[in-house]
């Protein structure tokens, strides 16, 4: 008894603590791009979507209609659920095996950092979650007796799952998979109270399978074709590896070892678990090494995690006390990190610190300034200027941010590539030339950061197809350039002429994180096709340094990008002398001010140097 007390008052007060800290976050974290989306689509209620079934987008819908336009009522729905998990890990654990064990599987419910960060964002993980737990409680209570209430709970579980994430067909097939290895299972499958269920929860499958019939399968060619190689790849081998830092290695042992241990014990309930657990795992394993390496997420194989919960606190028991509190120690210590990523992304200044590093969280980042900024602007513009987005990313947050679910985006690689194209063109939102606004003015909003440096002039000849020459840009500098937003006053009509686009710049010399000199010199090249530049100044953190020598002889720009029509072309090169000797040792930002013909004045991405004596 005192046992299972010291684990039921751990269990709450991990949960309270928890639940007030995810609240805290989900306030503060801006939209990550597919809340924002999630968000548009729940302005824009159907049965389901070109990404998704339909209730993710119901939630978000009902969050902002309870709670308003911001960023924590949106995901309130996704907390609540998120908050229920473990106590369903309780009560199953609980049923299964005896109290203590159960607020101990609960307590690891929490503990596993990508369980216990379910929730902070609007998607569709936290209710997937319920459903496989809903269905894992229900094929357990089946394993012993076939009763109504079990038969119902199943038909719920199923259909959530149905209506949350095509991914949920793996937790459906294994579930059945194992029910159909088990004695037990098979003779509940035979029962009709049980087949009802499976005909609800297969007919909640209805409308996502009414969709793709109704679009050519485009939902379905996005999540099973078109994003996947399905050629071997060696990518898939770190799958342990990841999956391993990201449980925690020793819960992740745990889990893994509960599903060895008891993948023959006499209890078929214990079977079950074992079993449905390990073949989700394992399952995302084989999948990663045909399959998506770039997008397979790490979080996929959850169900089979939560699944195995139950048998974690048998395996504890067994191994010696310091081991237990070193497995409960580094799951915390995971979660507390994942915790942390959230809150340094919610803070201005640490992400700005992030800027130019591997974990940058670029799709959290600069959509309030974007924002604040494309109000200010649109405020000096004709009354029927029209907002329009060249990507669905920046569509969504503006959307979000301006209470405008109907921002036209124009054609781009990324709505193909997350699957949303075909959902932009069902809202009538997709734009692919300037007759779609007829005579209205336009604000322009590009995501220059959103395309590789490499295919960037392409992309902008592509919107000067579409859109006429450019004007000069208002450019937007978000951590240092990480995120970079230009923003266009296009008149009425379409411009003519030679296409004229935003400048590029590279800088050879120094490169990124060198170390240099307090005195030093900056080389490289810049360019602005259509009108070319007048020249350029050196910054050092935002600051002028130097004026650069413009004009030097460097015919690789144009060798790279033959489309390229700056007049300048081959002497777009350009040199510097810096002198920083009054700056302090240490990390700055070295940039350039490019300074176009047209009038135009662009500051270009900065990148860190370290500054020595």
């Amino acid at each position: 008894m005192r046992e299972q007390v010291h684990a039921r008052n751990g269990f709450i007060a991990l949960w309270a603590l928890l639940l007030l800290a995810k609240i805290v976050l989900a306030a503060q974290l801006p939209l990550f791009v597919d809340e924002a989306f999630y968000w548009q689509e729940g302005q824009h209620l159907a049965w389901a979507y070109s990404d998704l079934p339909g209730l993710t987008a119901w939630m978000a819908r009902l969050g902002v209609a309870l709670g308003g336009n911001t960023t924590l009522a949106l995901r309130a729905p996704f907390l609540l659920v998120a908050a229920a998990l473990p106590w369903l890990v309780v009560r199953i654990t609980s049923r299964e095996f005896d109290r203590a064990q159960g607020w101990r599987a609960g307590l690891f419910a929490m503990l596993l950092p990508l369980a216990g960060t379910l929730g902070v964002l609007a998607v569709p993980d936290a209710m997937m979650t319920f459903a496989t737990l809903l269905c894992m409680d229900a094929g357990a209570r089946l394993l012993r007796t076939v009763s109504a209430t079990a038969a119902l709970e199943l038909g719920v579980g199923l259909a959530i799952g149905a209506l949350s994430h095509y991914r949920f067909l793996a937790v459906l097939g294994v579930g059945f998979l194992v029910l159909l290895l088990l004695p037990q299972g098979r003779r509940a499958l035979r029962d009709p109270r049980v087949m009802i269920a499976i005909a609800f929860g297969a007919a909640a499958w209805t409308p996502l399978v009414a969709w793709n019939l109704g679009n050519a399968d485009a939902g379905l060619r996005f999540q099973l074709v078109d994003r996947h190689p399905w050629a071997f790849h060696g990518d898939g081998a770190w799958f342990v590896l990841v999956q391993a830092a990201l449980v925690t290695p020793l819960l992740f042992v745990a889990l893994l070892q509960g599903a060895w241990r008891h993948r023959r014990d006499a209890e078929p309930v214990t079977r079950y678990f074992a079993w449905l657990g390990a073949l989700v795992v394992v399952g995302f394993f084989g999948l990663g090494f045909f399959a998506d390496t770039e997008r397979i997420s790490y979080h996929w194989p959850l169900p089979g995690y939560v699944a195995l919960l139950p048998l974690l606190p048998s395996v504890l028991r067994r191994w010696p006390r310091w081991w237990r509190l070193g497995a409960a120690a580094l799951a915390g210590v995971g979660l507390v990190a994942m915790l942390g990523y959230y809150a340094a992304a919610s803070i201005p200044s640490l992400r700005a610190q992030a800027a130019g590093e591997k974990g940058y969280p670029h799709n959290f980042a600069g959509w309030t300034p974007l924002a604040h900024a494309v109000r200010e602007l649109r405020a000096g513009m004709p009354p029927d200027t029209r907002i329009v987005a060249d990507n669905f990313k920046a569509g969504a947050e503006l959307g979000f941010a301006l209470g405008d679910a109907n921002i036209a985006v124009l054609p781009h690689p990324l709505n193909v590539k997350h699957g949303r194209a075909p959902q932009l063109r069902l809202w009538g939102l997709d734009a692919p030339d300037r007759d779609r606004f007829g005579p209205h003015p336009l604000l322009l909003v590009v995501g220059a950061s959103e395309v590789e440096l490499k295919n960037l002039p392409g992309q902008y000849h592509a919107l000067c197809s579409r859109l006429g020459p450019l004007p000069p840009p208002r450019v937007v500098n978000v951590d240092h350039g990480s995120q970079r937003f230009l923003l266009f006053a296009l008149p009425g009509t379409a411009a003519s002429g030679a296409c004229t686009t935003p400048a590029m710049a590279w800088i050879d010399q120094p490169l990124a994180d060198d170390r240099v000199d307090g005195a030093f010199d900056v080389s490289g090249w810049a360019f602005k096709d259509g009108v070319g530049l007048d020249g350029l100044e050196v910054l050092l953190d935002g600051a002028p340094v130097a004026r650069a020598t413009y004009g030097t002889d460097n015919a690789g720009p144009r060798r790279f990008w033959p489309i390229s029509n700056d007049p300048h072309h081959p002497r777009v090169g350009f040199r510097a002398h810096v002198d920083a000797s009054r700056l302090k040792p240490g990390r700055h930002w070295l940039g350039l001010r490019l300074h176009g013909s047209d009038g135009s004045i662009e500051d270009w991405s900065e990148q860190p140097v370290e500054i020595v004596r």
